[in-house]
């Protein structure tokens, strides 16, 4: 086969749904540079953080093809980011309490 192969043989998902998921991340990052420039106090940290984990979460999904991945990449990378989890918060621990 050519270049010009079937979308089915090479991507799994459609380039409508790829726009789309792209057209919710730039909107997610419009919301993040409004949500910073409002007063919300100790809230503004966890609400950036919050829409960064949706959009990493939309990333990993479609753009990484976790999606689809095997049982065996999806378990190795949830307890690598549970494992990163528990350091970063062992150290908001250490200087919280300093």
């Amino acid at each position: 086969m050519g270049p010009m192969h079937s979308q089915s043989e090479g991507h799994a998902q459609s380039y409508r749904e790829l726009a789309a998921i792209w057209a919710a991340l730039l909107c997610l990052t419009a919301v993040t540079v409004a949500v910073s420039r409002l007063d919300l106090g100790s809230l503004r940290i966890a609400t950036a953080l919050s829409i960064a984990v949706v959009k990493s979460t939309l990333v990993l999904l479609f753009f990484m093809h976790m999606k689809r991945a095997p049982r065996a990449v999806v378990l190795t990378f949830i307890v690598t980011i549970l494992i990163l989890a528990a350091v970063i918060g062992f150290m908001f621990f250490d200087v919280a309490y300093r």
